[in-house]
Order: C-alpha cells, then sequence, then structure tokens
C-alpha cells in the first residue's frame, strides 16, 4: 500500500485553542478529514465541548451539513460545508485541567515512547494513568498528547485501556493514519495478547470463553457482568486464553486474546470462569484479595500486530510494568518462559 504524507495535508488548519464563538459560520472539511465523525470533527476545533453538547446541536438541527440534518456518528466528506452554530465559551475547569503542559509533562509523555515513525506513536501507558479524562481526572494521556504539538499535529488515540491496565497503546499521526489503525481496531483485525496473573490453574490450561457481557451499575461501580445472549443490552464477547506457567495450584501466569472489544472483557470473563486476575479491586473475590495482597492489577497489554497505515505489518511489544513486575516476582515467574504468540492459529469461534 502506498502512502503520500502530502495528501494529508489540511486545506485550512483547525483552530489550536478551545475559544468559543458568537456567530454561525461555514467550516469546510478537509481532505485528510475525509470519513471522520461529525461529533470527533467538531471536538477537535472545539475540545472544551462536551460530546452532549455536540449530540444536542446536531439532533436539535443546529448543525448542518451541506444544507441537511445529521446525526453525530455521521461521517464528513472532504469538501462538505458544515455549518457551525454559535459556540459556547469554554467553562473554567478543575484547576490544571487545561493548564499548558510543563516541560515535566511533556518529558513524561516521550518517555513513554517505545515506538515511532511518521504515522505511528506507541506508548507503554503505566498502570494507574487513565487514557480519557472524566470529572475527577484531569492527568490523562489525552491531555498529554500536546506534546506533539496541537490541531493537525496532535497524535490521535485509535482504541483504549482500562486506566489500571499497563502496556501498549497506540496513536496515530493525522487523521488519515489514525482513520486507517482505529478501522483496525473496529474490523477487529488486530491481534492483541495480554498477560494476566490470575488466581488458580484454569482447566483446561488453554480454551476460548464465549460469554456475553452485560453493564451493570453506574459511575465508578460500574461492573460487566455476564448475560444471556437474549437479554436486553447483552453483548456478545469472546476471548482465547493459554497458560504460560504456573506457581502451583495457587497462580498462574495466563496469555489472553480478546476477539471483542467490549468493557472490563478480560476481567469479567476470567471471574466468570472462576479466576480472577489478581489485584483486581473491582472483579476480584476475597480469596483472590486475600492472595493479591499488596499486588496491584496483574494485566499488561504485551503485544499489538496490526497492519501498518503505509503497508507491511506493525508488531510492538511493552516491557512489563513495575506493578507487572512485583507479581512475576511474587510467584517466581521469568518473562523467557513465553511463547511469542501462544495463539498462532487460533481462529475466532463465531
Amino acid at each position: 500500500m502506498s502512502y503520500d504524507p502530502k495528501e494529508t495535508a489540511p486545506e485550512a488548519p483547525a483552530p489550536k485553542g478551545p475559544v468559543g464563538s458568537r456567530e454561525a459560520q461555514i467550516l469546510y472539511v478537509a481532505e485528510a478529514e475525509d470519513g471522520i465523525r461529525l461529533d470527533r470533527w467538531f471536538r477537535r476545533r472545539w475540545p472544551h465541548l462536551s460530546n452532549i453538547q455536540v449530540q444536542k446541536m446536531a439532533r436539535g438541527g443546529q448543525i448542518r451539513v451541506d444544507g441537511a440534518r445529521i446525526k453525530p456518528e455521521g461521517r464528513l466528506t472532504a469538501g462538505a460545508a458544515v455549518r457551525v452554530p454559535p459556540i459556547p465559551e469554554p467553562i473554567v475547569r478543575a484547576p490544571g485541567e487545561h493548564m499548558p503542559l510543563t516541560p515535566a509533562d511533556i518529558a513524561f509523555a516521550k518517555s513513554m515512547v517505545i515506538y515511532e515513525d511518521d504515522l505511528v506513536i506507541a506508548l507503554n501507558k503505566p498502570w494507574g494513568l487513565a487514557v480519557q479524562g472524566g470529572t475527577k481526572t484531569t492527568r490523562h494521556v489525552d491531555r498529554l498528547l500536546s506534546a506533539w504539538g496541537e490541531g493537525m499535529e496532535r497524535p490521535r488515540l485509535v482504541h483504549r485501556l482500562d486506566r489500571d491496565t499497563s502496556g501498549v497503546l497506540l496513536l496515530g499521526k493525522g487523521p488519515e493514519a489514525a482513520k486507517r489503525l482505529a478501522g483496525a481496531f473496529a474490523r477487529r483485525q488486530a491481534k492483541k495478547t495480554y498477560w494476566a496473573i490470575v488466581m488458580g490453574l484454569p482447566k483446561p490450561t488453554a480454551g476460548q470463553i464465549d460469554l456475553h457481557l452485560k453493564k451493570s451499575g453506574i459511575n465508578d461501580y460500574e461492573i460487566m457482568r455476564p448475560a444471556e445472549p437474549k437479554e436486553n443490552g447483552a453483548e456478545p464477547a469472546e476471548t482465547a486464553y493459554a497458560l504460560i506457567s504456573h506457581a502451583g495450584q495457587r497462580a498462574s501466569w495466563m496469555a489472553l486474546r480478546p476477539f471483542t472489544g467490549r468493557t472490563h472483557q478480560l476481567r469479567a470473563h476470567m471471574k466468570a470462569i472462576g479466576h480472577p486476575i489478581l489485584g483486581d479491586p473491582k472483579y476480584g473475590d476475597e480469596k483472590s484479595k486475600e492472595l493479591s495482597g499488596p499486588l496491584k492489577l496483574q494485566l499488561h497489554a504485551r503485544r499489538i500486530e496490526l497492519d501498518h497505515p503505509k503497508g507491511g505489518k506493525l508488531i510492538v511489544e511493552a516491557p512489563i510494568s513495575p506493578e507487572m513486575r512485583a507479581g512475576f516476582q511474587h510467584f517466581g515467574f521469568d518473562q523467557g518462559e513465553a511463547d511469542r504468540d501462544p495463539f498462532e492459529g487460533v481462529r475466532r469461534m463465531r
């Protein structure tokens, strides 16, 4: 696949700051933004807008594309004329949330890089760092992406990791690269391998979990629980697992491969088969909490393999985190025991 960086040059630069506007205006979709969702197009230009605000403007008909209504998730085409209604000024947030990055912030962001080329950045996200912000979260990966610049220079997230899951997190440089990477994840073409330390010794030691999941609870108390396929809100979820090593019957070092991308899928699936991931305060039970002791969540996104935006394969591996290393030391696991790809030849059941 050929790839010309010139093709990603925008017709007009996006506004760099989170400023509002008092009058409606017409803006045109750049060539590099062909296929982008309407809500993401807005958030790229006005980061202070919430998803709810964009949805309200779109559904109320305030936003028009070539004169027609459009849904928030609708895709834009290059050259389309977007009617932008008056944009509210940014609301003053919690101290530090919208402050410019400090030199220390920039140095920290760049220290996470384990691979970078002209189209892709791969980070080794540490334990405890959220990917995106929230009401009480002002330090997160999305904010730190400003270390690479603003507007079209700012890399884009193409997938997610839980706050307490460490490991490989990919970013796209420019909208075209981000669109291709995100598309690979959406089409389940990315091969993701996680390492986890779980309670007990699964039997059989390798297999696949095909179990629907459904969100239950709200906010910080939201969890995924097993559900019947016909249950309202239930989503199909499939995970392959394989034993790498075990510490007697107490704990096992597992390789996990999600074939679907449900929230907390690996954590919920391992709990469902009676082997919760250690250090998990949300999906653990009394026995796993006792075995975990002071250990943090023992889940690490070890490896990602997918098509590179300009051809060929992109394979990235992330060294284990200090939190995961503590688990290895506690149970006596050696990284040299791991096969490069324990799921070679394994395919989805569906």
